[in-house]
């Protein structure tokens, strides 16, 4: 598959990175790339369902319509200190098609690698969900060092353990016990195979008076404050401040809305569900 692409941003930043954005026109799709000086290795990531490459960076005047998640640039802020180059591909649909999906991410990393004179490197890759489910496919058609699963499985129950499949990483919530079965299935099932296999496990962290200002650069700290207020009220965490239900499926949003109306359109909503929700690992 031949790739054009036309770049509509590549500027110097404040840090001496490189911050581009790029549209593939054979096959529409955002590409969004950082890279830092003398870089030692390219990691590939892949965001989850309902996200987008924007997510993983801050929102600047070089990308002006990146998102700034909070754990999602903090992946990105950590890897670039570390000197890795950074490529992230959003999906065609909501989640990633391992039939659709593959042959385009792969193209655009093997024309970006050799855009940027990186075929040197070795290319690790990340996949966060539904991203690492691709990603544990990917790995399949890419040459990858290693992999990092993030509360995902993989497919390797579909797809097997591929001849010269790289060493993998799991890093999952072990209180999920279905996916934790599952995900020690899979390790059994790549180290018969001989693939090096770890696992990094999340437990759950509470909430607290300053967490949220802390990992979201931005949120005002009064309007936290009603925020864990709000939370105490409404009995969603208990005494030592840990959520008693799934963070995605308690209605705190709504019960803030009701609380204060011009809140429903507070633009650090999105980044406050993401750290209430139990896919997040803070390490």
């Amino acid at each position: 598959m031949r790739l054009w692409a036309t770049q509509m941003k590549l500027r110097k930043s404040e840090r001496n990175h490189v911050v581009a954005v790029a549209s593939v026109r054979s096959q529409p799709t955002e590409v969004i790339w950082q890279t830092p000086e003398s870089p030692k290795v390219v990691v590939f990531i892949a965001h989850g369902c309902d996200c987008r490459a924007a997510n993983f960076w801050d929102r600047s005047t070089h990308c002006p319509h990146c998102v700034d998640l909070p754990e999602d640039r903090l992946i990105v802020l950590n890897a670039l200190g570390r000197r890795l180059a950074v490529i992230s591909v959003s999906s065609r649909g909501r989640c990633w098609s391992i039939e659709k999906d593959v042959g385009i991410a792969k193209g655009i990393l093997q024309w970006w690698i050799e855009n940027h004179e990186l075929q040197k490197l070795p290319v690790t890759a990340l996949g966060a969900s539904s991203g690492g489910y691709f990603v544990s496919a990917l790995a399949k058609e890419v040459n990858f060092s290693s992999v990092a699963l993030m509360i995902s499985a993989g497919v390797f129950g579909s797809m097997g353990v591929p001849v010269g499949y790289p060493p993998t990483r799991f890093v999952h919530m072990p209180k999920g016990l279905r996916a934790k079965r599952l995900i020690e299935k899979n390790m059994a099932a790549l180290k018969k195979k001989g693939v090096s296999v770890k696992e990094v496990r999340c437990l759950e962290f509470p909430l607290t008076c300053t967490l949220l200002t802390e990992r979201i650069p931005g949120l005002d700290e009064a309007v936290f404050a009603s925020v864990f207020e709000l939370f105490q009220e409404k009995g969603f965490i208990d005494e030592r401040g840990y959520l008693k239900n799934d963070g995605r499926a308690t209605r705190w949003k709504q019960a803030l809305k009701e609380k204060d109306p011009s809140m429903e359109k507070y633009e650090w909503l999105d980044h406050v569900e993401e750290e209430l929700n139990p896919c997040v690992c803070i390490q």
